[in-house]
């Protein structure tokens, strides 16, 4: 049963849209500071941060530009990933 739960949640967050953004981070320090201002964006379900990438994945309702311009306030160079 917590095996079959936790398919079906994964399943759930994978059909959420996604924004995939590229961020000029350069230490664990600019990963933090994404993660904190994902955490207090409304919409926001889930997200993974890969520094070495300098990649950001975004799931949930907020929109794209919504999502770049918070991620953007950390003072990192952020774009859409292309």
């Amino acid at each position: 049963d917590i095996l079959y739960k936790r398919i079906s949640r994964d399943r759930i967050l994978t059909k959420m849209p996604e924004v995939t953004l590229r961020v000029d981070m350069m230490c664990e320090g600019c990963v933090g500071a994404v993660k904190r201002v994902l955490g207090k964006l409304e919409g926001v379900e889930s997200f993974d941060v890969n520094l070495e990438e300098k990649k950001v994945v975004v799931r949930g309702s907020a929109t794209p530009e919504a999502v770049l311009e918070k991620v953007a306030k950390t003072g990192k160079k952020t774009e859409f990933w292309s």
